[in-house]
């Protein structure tokens, strides 16, 4: 509304708060003629212009921090990388102030970031770490603050002010929410976050947006029905059914993106997704007022970067199966599959990088995701995936595989192999592989629970080719991994025996241990009632406890076990196997095998007991495993007061967790 004419609205002077004195709500025409003094927006809409502005001024900063941070880490590891190879001593450990101060406030940044709750027993919910929920929690402040500073107008335009302010700030979310969801997005690019780990900011985003627009609709009917004005609204605006529109599409999209409906048939809850995504933007340009058309810069924006994500994609993904892979199948023990196959195409990943992979006689226009268990000079260069059968896609995969315990690394002479069927494989990717390089650092300690190992194990070989190559500042490896069976350890045995013949060949250290939890031929005993409240929370049902004692007598395996020969000490009374104990395998001689799980606090404060620079630690596995690690990468940082004036080095962390 035009705020200097000095005509009257509602009985009051223009310039003064907006009232009901003097109007005759019984008289149709004073009603239609002050409820749109309460909807004229004027002022309002430049004033929420202004502040959607305000909140991409904020969002742009912290990109900005992210991004400088992630340029001051990579030189910080080229820096460790140049002085390794002029054989400079302790490489990777801060030299000089500023690289000091920057080790400084790194340390506390990780410590109070690191951490992460979990809920027992929730298969569902996950709480995300302390980092993401520190971002989400400012994110939210900022937002909420944006939407209610200056915005106390009096009268009977209060609701209807804090209604538009709520709209342009919703609006202003959408561009966030394509830059988070695109698998080529900026916000990536500038800060070194692969998008899947950007894909829960992404979820909470489009929570926010509803929120937003839920605020929208509370403030107008507040507004409109403080003088029972509201069916005059309905009757006469024709904003209302198209915003009713993009408010139930928004909130179809919210509940169906919860984890126990997107995972019901998630090929079929990626293209409804999709789907409702135009619905929801043609229903919003549909919705915007006349007053605000210049609102729909947020719309465009958004269509843009969708449009620029899926022509990269697209293009990618044609370049990838112009000429289509063909994948072998190789059933292993355990229930798991190992896919390989011979792309002519892609040729280069970096380690812990995954693709969406669809093989099509297993299903049609299915994709899933998978992270490659090779490397480029690995495995002659194919792309190798190890999967364990679930349901759907791994179970048919499983089902149609050769049987063959034989290790990924198997030659292909024809007295060794089976006869195998090939299969059509096409495949959009690579994609991830966020993490810094592990050979920057002085120890590297890999954490993997059952098929984790495809993260780890192309870490580990990529790490045994370059130090034969290079000096780097890697000194020693800690390999731990955790999986019922002993048995699986011939998933990967040929690739952990040659890995560890050439890390010691060159001079670094590795200590590869495989922790057995289920194995009634490696572990025995009956587990004590008290044991239970010691902390065991293992399922019975599944098989037998994953915390009993290892028997000090020697094991005898059966057909598909490892022989175990060497006598071990009595393991702690919790339910992690100590440190001392642990026995070995004819088998897999590289490899210590032990009962239980893994002491994570009391495995990593021995390595870092003996670094001389910076610890690089990495774990892929379930929930438990993930908090289990970062609860003692915290703690250790903690109680060594890293980069506090002890002496002790920094810990570095990177985190894969089990899901989608």
């Amino acid at each position: 509304m035009d705020m200097g004419n000095s005509m009257t609205m509602g009985g009051a002077p223009l310039d003064s708060a907006l009232n009901a004195s003097g109007v005759d709500f019984s008289n149709s025409t004073q009603a239609a003629t002050f409820l749109g003094e309460i909807l004229d927006d004027t002022i309002f809409q430049i004033d929420g212009n202004k502040y959607a502005r305000y909140f991409w001024f904020g969002v742009c900063a912290v990109i900005a921090t992210f991004a400088v941070f992630n340029v001051l880490q990579v030189a910080t590891l080229r820096i460790r990388m140049r002085s390794a190879a002029a054989n400079r001593p302790r490489p990777a450990s801060p030299k000089g102030l500023l690289a000091v101060s920057l080790a400084s406030i790194t340390a506390m940044y990780r410590e109070a970031t690191y951490a992460q709750l979990t809920l027992a027993r929730s298969q569902f919910l996950r709480i995300p770490p302390m980092g993401t929920m520190t971002l989400l929690v400012v994110y939210l402040g900022w937002t909420i603050l944006l939407e209610f500073i200056n915005n106390n107008v009096d009268g009977a335009q209060h609701f209807a002010s804090l209604g538009i302010r709520a709209s342009w700030l919703a609006v202003a979310q959408v561009p966030l929410l394509i830059l988070l969801a695109g698998k080529n997005n900026l916000i990536g690019f500038v800060t070194g976050i692969s998008y899947e780990r950007l894909n829960v900011l992404h979820r909470w985003v489009a929570r926010v947006l509803l929120l937003l627009a839920t605020l929208h609709v509370i403030f107008l009917h507040l507004a409109w029905n403080a003088y029972y004005l509201g069916p005059l609204e309905y009757s006469t605006d024709s904003c209302i059914p198209t915003g009713w529109a993009v408010y139930a599409i928004l909130i179809w999209m919210n509940v169906s993106t919860i984890a126990p409906i997107r995972n019901l048939w998630y090929e079929f809850f990626v293209i409804q997704h999709i789907l409702t995504f135009f619905g929801f933007i043609i229903a919003i340009m549909f919705h915007l007022p006349s007053t605000a058309l210049y609102s729909r810069v947020y719309m465009y924006i958004p269509i843009a970067l969708y449009l620029l994500d899926r022509s990269i994609r697209s293009a990618r993904y044609g370049w990838n199966n112009i000429r289509p892979a063909r994948a072998t199948l190789t059933a292993l023990e355990g229930g798991a599959t190992k896919v390989r196959i011979q792309s002519k195409t892609i040729k280069k990943w970096r380690p812990g990088s995954h693709v969406f992979l669809s093989i099509p006689k297993f299903g049609i226009g299915q994709s899933h995701p998978a992270t490659i268990a090779s490397t480029p000079n690995s495995h002659e260069g194919d792309l190798v995936f190890i999967l364990k059968g679930h349901r759907g896609f791994t179970s048919r995969i499983l089902k149609s595989a050769t049987d063959s315990s034989t290790s990924l690394l198997t030659g292909r002479s024809p007295q060794d192999q089976v006869v195998e069927v090939n299969h059509l494989a096409l495949i959009d990717g690579p994609y991830g592989s966020s993490h810094l390089d592990f050979v920057a650092f002085d120890r590297v300690v890999l954490f993997s629970g059952s098929t984790g190992i495809t993260f780890t194990m192309p870490i580990l070989l990529d790490l045994s080719e370059r130090v034969q190559k290079f000096r780097l500042p890697v000194k020693r490896i800690t390999f731990v991994w955790i999986v019922k069976n002993t048995s699986w350890s011939s998933w990967i045995s040929d690739e952990l025996t040659l890995t560890s013949q050439a890390l010691r060949s060159a001079g670094v250290e590795i200590d590869v241990r495989i922790h057995v939890t289920c194995d009634e031929a490696f572990t025995v005993g009956v587990q004590q009632a008290e044991s239970k409240e010691g902390g065991c929370e293992c399922d019975k049902s599944a098989g037998p406890c994953c915390c009993i004692e290892v028997s000090e007598e020697v094991v005898r395996s059966n057909e598909k076990s490892p022989v175990i020969e060497e006598r071990v000490t009595q393991p702690s009374p919790r339910s992690s196997s100590s440190l001392a104990s642990g026995k070995k395998s004819k088998l897999l001689d590289c490899a210590t095998f032990y009962s239980g799980r893994p002491d994570c606090y009391n495995l990593l404060w021995e390595v870092l007991e003996e670094a001389e620079g910076e610890t690089g630690v990495g774990v892929c596995g379930p929930l438990g495993l993930n908090a289990d690690v970062r609860k003692s990468v915290v703690r250790c940082s903690d109680e060594r007061a890293v980069h506090k004036g002890t002496g002790a080095q920094g810990i570095y962390l990177h985190a894969e967790c089990f899901g989608w």
